[in-house]
């Protein structure tokens, strides 16, 4: 003869199994929430600091020397494009580059790409070999022509839609305030 199931007892557990498995995506959700307020909150703390630079040196300092502390990042560099010369700024300084190569950069795919990498882009310099991800960023409209690079050591990039729009706000401010100190120095 054959067994007998409680319903009541399979319907419990099924219930138990349901609201463990919303519980887990309340976690995840609010998890992520506080990664996204903290990165929101990180980004207007860059942003702000380079708006209190004094000059167009002081904003390149902010950019490749603070913003590593403020965004808890490994490594900050900007290549710039100005008239026939490029430039390579990071924290050991600006030294020069090809421009040519630097404008395929600055003009070449996504304005934000965020990717998992075995060695970071040329324009990081020294750092470049300690770079697992790294986030490009086309700067729009500036002048100098522009592209900001941001690098982590883990393999783990910041991903989703949401990353890249805040990405965008920094590039886009970046890009307003080198155009105000090359514009009017």
């Amino acid at each position: 003869m054959g067994q007998l199931l409680s319903f009541e007892d399979h319907a419990l557990a099924r219930l138990r199994e349901r609201v463990a498995a919303a519980e887990e995506a309340r976690e995840d959700l609010l998890a992520f929430a506080r990664g996204q307020s903290g990165a929101v909150a990180a980004i207007h703390q860059a942003v702000l600091a380079a708006l209190d630079a004094t000059d167009f040196d002081h904003l390149l300092h902010v950019v490749v020397q603070e913003w590593p502390l403020i965004l808890g990042l490994d490594a900050v560099a900007l290549g710039l494009v100005v008239g026939p010369q490029g430039f390579r700024v990071d924290s050991s300084g600006v030294q020069h580059c090809e421009a040519a190569l630097l404008r395929q950069w600055v003009s070449g795919g996504e304005p934000v790409e965020v990717r998992s990498v075995a060695r970071g882009h040329a324009l990081f310099g020294p750092a470049c070999d300690l770079i697992g991800a790294e986030a490009l960023i086309r700067l729009p409209a500036a002048l100098p022509e522009a592209i900001l690079l941001l690098g982590q050591r883990g393999a783990e990039p910041l991903d989703g839609h949401h990353g890249s729009e805040l990405l965008l706000f920094l590039g886009a401010s970046l890009g307003a305030m080198l155009q105000r100190w090359t514009l009017n120095p």
